[in-house]
């Protein structure tokens, strides 16, 4: 079993409580598995810093339904606790469905009330109580009876101001018999930075420690007694037996594998992989860390991935048989990326004679010719892409219906993928042979076309793709790689 911990709106502490909750069950020890709902980057990287192990995103629309359950058992039960943070408010999600040529009404389809009736788990609802007093009881009564398929195990007090203040919110609550499994009162001192896209990545916080510490000490403000047994995977009484696939299965090194159904197990790197195995050169520093553990997990079972840092190496791994840029935050660093003119040069040069190359959002911004920061200043980037990328006061935001109006690296013409955008840029001109004709997931919107795939070994796409349900992707890749790793 677990549970989710879900919110009334955005902005009510499912973070800082998730966090806290992770971080007293890392302090005493105990083996944690956290899972995110929804297409995130960034509050996975605070789940891993406090747990030691990769959190796991859950997102139906990124891959499905299936995979969505195949991912939570088969990680939940390598842990003794497992805890899942929802997305936005409980109820926040898409109300239609497009695939396959059949369009469907689902409503609230990839919200976290989707994810908890998908994997028949209960929720912890999180309220901000700072404008609230006896008001409480009918946001809580509201959600508790709005969708009777929903088990609401408790409610978290949110920002309480003072005894008396609990003590109206407490009696308010009194009528409806719901559990209080913890009272946070007003942090003012316990606050995570955040700018133009979301909190700040762990990267760049010196402090995140001494913040996770004085969330350890609001340990005492949770009822444990009643929280553990519902965070424990002893209540489950599944194994990973009873899971729909076996994790066994891998990558194999032959020319054309099959990719396994099932996700595959977190496995250290190899310190000696095969030779047939390429190398594939992962940007990974505070510029670049937009990644899907899940992909990086299916490309090490082919391949060994070298991570590297555009900002800090002056060259690239030796004989490299791929490259791989994920997203991130190139317009922070934009002038330390510009100055690393080498890297720069030698990323230009391994795709102008060949390499394989994935670039998504960050990663393609860096290959254009020049970043315009937030400030207007302009910064030499990589230059591969005939074009500039200018940062923009307007988010683009969304799950994507993207259909390949071309063939490249990953996919083929007229194939069909699901993705999601989230960048404040934007590229002044646009390619004579876009890569993905675009459609907002939850309707036939058409929000543009974009992508490039010139020279034909580059894949750049603002479209974020999550492959567990889409494995011939980085089988694509590998195999390309393969084949300049054979020339070696």
């Amino acid at each position: 079993m677990a549970l989710i911990i879900a919110g009334e709106r955005s902005g009510v502490g499912k973070t800082t409580v998730t966090l806290t909750l992770l971080s007293c069950l890392s302090q005493r020890g105990l083996q944690v598995q956290s899972f995110k709902v929804g297409p995130d980057y960034i509050d996975p990287m605070f789940h891993k810093h406090v747990t030691g192990r990769a959190c796991r995103n859950l997102d139906p629309v990124l891959t499905s339904e299936s995979y969505v359950k195949k991912c939570f058992y088969n990680y939940s039960n390598l842990c003794e606790y497992s805890l899942i943070e929802g997305v936005m408010g409980l109820f926040d999600g898409v109300s239609t469905l497009s695939r396959g040529g059949v369009k469907k009404r689902i409503e609230n389809y990839a919200s976290t009330a989707h994810i908890a009736k998908l994997l028949n788990l209960s929720v912890l609802l999180v309220v901000d109580c700072s404008r609230l007093s006896g008001s409480v009881a009918a946001i809580v009564h509201g959600y508790r009876s709005f969708d009777k398929e929903i088990q609401i195990a408790g409610v978290i007090l949110n920002r309480v101001g003072s005894d008396r203040h609990l003590s109206l919110l407490k009696n308010a609550l009194e009528p409806l018999q719901i559990p209080i499994f913890g009272v946070l009162k007003r942090q003012d001192n316990i606050t995570i930075s955040d700018r133009h896209l979301g909190l700040v990545p762990t990267a760049e916080l010196p402090e995140l420690n001494q913040l996770i510490d004085k969330l350890v000490n609001l340990g005492d403000c949770f009822d444990w007694e009643s929280l553990l047994p519902l965070l424990s995977n002893r209540q489950s009484g599944k194994s990973l037996e009873q899971t729909e696939d076996s994790l066994s299965h891998s990558i194999s090194p032959s020319p054309h594998p099959p990719i396994s159904p099932s996700p595959p197990l977190p496995i250290p790197p190899s310190p000696h992989p095969p030779p047939s195995f390429p190398k594939i050169a992962v940007a990974y520093d505070k510029a670049f860390n937009f990644y899907y553990q899940d992909n990086l997990d299916l490309l090490h079972l082919g391949a060994e991935l070298v991570f590297w840092s555009p900002l800090e190496d002056t060259e690239l791994p030796k004989n490299i048989a791929g490259m791989y840029f994920g997203g991130g935050f190139p317009e922070v660093f934009a002038q330390k990326l510009a100055e690393n003119t080498r890297a720069r040069n030698a990323v230009k040069a391994a795709i102008l004679s060949g390499i394989p190359t994935i670039a998504e959002c960050g990663g393609l911004m860096y290959l254009c010719k020049q970043i315009v920061d937030m400030t207007g200043k302009s910064w030499e980037m990589v230059g591969v892409l005939p074009t500039t990328a200018v940062m923009d006061k307007r988010l683009t935001l969304g799950y994507r219906r993207a259909i390949a109006l071309q063939d490249s690296l990953l996919v083929d013409a007229g194939q069909i993928i699901y993705g999601h955008e989230f960048h404040r840029s934007r590229l002044i001109s646009d390619s004579n042979k876009p890569l993905f004709q675009t459609y907002r997931f939850d309707c036939d919107e058409f929000t543009g076309k974009e992508g490039w795939v010139s020279p034909s070994n580059l894949h750049a796409s603002y479209i974020h793709m999550h492959w567990g349900n889409s494995r011939e992707i980085p089988q694509r890749f590998l195999d390309k790689c393969r084949v300049v790793n054979s020339a070696f």
